[in-house]
């Protein structure tokens, strides 16, 4: 065989586990979009069409896979909250930024439980989720900078109130519609804000 033929089949086999990987990080993923939160390795091996001892030769443990995922997934449910229009009145401000992120919130909602579900277990879930709410806070605040000059525990009250957390509570625990969650939150975040600079 010519030192081509030899690169051709390398080149080939790269190939082929490189489709592998992919195809067991979107199986997991799209299990989570599913409903099936913390999906197993037989679960996404099963999906994805390859075997078990190829999934554990492309990631050592689950933790490798869900970090995998995220780096796969980040930038495209990042961009969920980028944008908007970030001018004018206070008030404005607050509706858009609390509408945007709803949006974002009802997309990511799976993969986010199913996160939450396992930080216990996995370093590197934890890191990231991490990073993840440092980012939202960074985000709120350039959608809000009068939040630069309110007290610690009106700053803290207000992360509480724009998370994920609390949304899930409205939407899912509490069986509220996507329209008086927002509005909700909306009202919150406004008498929390007025309140603080009010008081100041």
């Amino acid at each position: 065989m010519s030192n081509n033929e030899d690169a051709g089949v390398v080149d080939g086999r790269r190939l082929r586990s490189e489709r592998s990987r992919l195809a067991i990080i979107e199986a997991a993923l799209a299990l989570q979009e599913e409903g099936i939160l913390v999906p197993t390795a037989k679960q996404i091996s099963d999906r994805a069409g390859v075997g078990m001892r190829s999934f554990f030769r492309h990631f050592e443990d689950m933790g490798a896979l869900f970090e995998a995922a995220d780096n796969q997934i980040r930038d495209s449910y990042e961009v969920l909250f980028l944008g908007g229009n970030r001018g004018g009145m206070l008030a404005d401000r607050i509706d858009r930024a609390v509408e945007r992120h709803a949006d974002a919130y009802e997309s990511v909602k799976n993969v986010v439980l199913g996160t939450q579900a396992q930080l216990w277990r996995y370093d590197i879930l934890r890191k990231n989720y991490g990073r993840n709410q440092r980012g939202l806070r960074r985000d709120l605040e350039d959608w809000l900078p009068e939040l630069k000059s309110v007290s610690g525990e009106t700053r803290e009250a207000v992360d509480a109130i724009a998370s994920f957390e609390m949304w899930n509570r409205l939407r899912y625990h509490q069986g509220l519609s996507k329209k008086s969650s927002i509005n909700i939150l909306k009202g919150l975040l406004k008498s929390m804000i007025d309140g603080d600079r009010a008081g100041s």
